[in-house]
């Protein structure tokens, strides 16, 4: 994913939605929040708290919520692209211009504004703790270079590595997959970074 440094950067890298990009940026500028740039994407805040980010992508361009759980949707137009797991965020997608009704987006993000000034704000979960798989246990006491390097990943990363060599079924399978793991997380690197 490519780090966009201004807004403007982000509307001239993604031609194909440009017109749907400014119309919708616009209409958040009409507004009290403030234009930022967080993890590469356009993200209007309000009193340093995220409210909606912009976003395009290969079939569709939208507006998120950062929480869109607590919008009444009446129009039935967000989703939670990552059921079960998203908890707060929720999407309003656009697949061309003519999608895109003027009247409903600027209620949308009035109502998002109004719920972020009374608070309306769904914390973060504390993440659960890592279940080890006895593979990577067993590998961990066996070589204190990798063990010290897995400690110093992030709890999210260490976990990702757990679930993913521990998912498998089969001992072998298990095995295959912590080899391939041991060279990235002595170079520190997350399984999932390559994606991030």
């Amino acid at each position: 994913m490519e780090l966009h440094k201004s807004v403007q950067d982000y509307l001239e890298h993604h031609q194909s939605w440009k017109k749907e990009l400014v119309l919708l940026r616009d209409l958040l500028k009409e507004t009290e929040l403030e234009e930022c740039v967080k993890w590469g994407a356009p993200c209007y805040t309000i009193n340093g708290k995220n409210v909606v980010g912009m976003a395009a992508f290969k079939e569709y361009c939208g507006l998120w919520f950062h929480q869109g759980v607590f919008l009444k949707d009446n129009d039935k137009v967000l989703i939670n692209a990552q059921e079960g797991t998203t908890k707060a965020l929720r999407q309003w997608r656009f697949k061309n211009f003519e999608d895109i009704d003027v009247a409903k987006v600027r209620a949308y993000v009035a109502e998002a504004i109004a719920n972020q000034k009374a608070g309306k704000e769904m914390k973060a979960v504390k993440a659960k703790k890592v279940e080890m798989p006895a593979e990577l246990s067993d590998e961990l006491q066996s070589d204190s270079a990798l063990e010290s390097a897995f400690n110093q990943l992030t709890p999210g990363k260490q976990r990702e590595y757990a679930e993913h060599i521990g998912s498998a079924k089969q001992e072998k399978t298990r095995l295959s997959r912590l080899e391939k793991c041991i060279p990235m997380i002595l170079s520190g690197v997350g399984l999932n970074d390559k994606y991030k």
